[in-house]
């Protein structure tokens, strides 16, 4: 193999590991719903209850747009199903992620009519990814008394999964273009 195609391969290589770091370092993804996905029907407090979350983690709600829809809530607003107030977020693109960047406990419902008293809503407790450095309690609840403001527009998520999406398949079609002819 001749040097250029070594070092093309080796900065492939390289860009491709930044890229995907953020998976190899524990952050996990969860698919709402798993292969159902977010869908009038499912039991979703069973499902959120075969899962650990932690901080870092990203929820994926795929579903049919316009069919469905994804409000972040406040606890009475989940327990009542009325977003007349209480609402974090409102997500509507078929392909929403929420990235859990907070220890608290997080409500997440659909409100199309009738979806959200239908079972079509969860709740659950998001942890700190790893304990404090000194070991000890803080003395700081885990569950602040107001919900966070959100850090990013409801599609950045999704934004950055196809910009990711995209980078693979440029990678990919460098290495079938450059470095699979001599």
């Amino acid at each position: 193999m001749e040097l250029r195609s070594i070092i093309s391969y080796t900065l492939f290589l390289a860009f491709m590991s930044v890229l995907l770091h953020e998976n190899l370092v524990g952050a996990a993804s969860y698919t709402v719903g798993d292969a159902e996905g977010w869908t009038y029907g499912l039991d979703y407090q069973r499902w959120a209850q075969k899962y650990n979350f932690t901080v870092g983690d990203a929820l994926l709600f795929s579903y049919v747009r316009g069919q469905h829809d994804v409000y972040e809530v406040v606890e009475d607003t989940f327990r009542s199903c009325d977003v007349s107030s209480g609402v974090v977020s409102t997500y509507a693109s078929g392909s929403d992620v929420v990235n859990l960047t907070r220890a608290t406990k997080h409500w997440f419902l659909c409100n199309v009519k009738g979806h959200c008293r239908g079972g079509m809503r969860f709740g659950i407790t998001v942890a700190r990814a790893s304990p404090s450095p000194s070991g000890g309690d803080d003395g700081e609840s885990p569950f602040p008394t107001s919900p966070p403001p959100p850090l990013l527009p409801s599609n950045a998520g999704a934004s950055v999964a196809r910009a990711r999406w995209w980078l693979v398949v440029m990678g990919l079609w460098y290495v079938i273009n450059y470095l699979g002819v001599d």
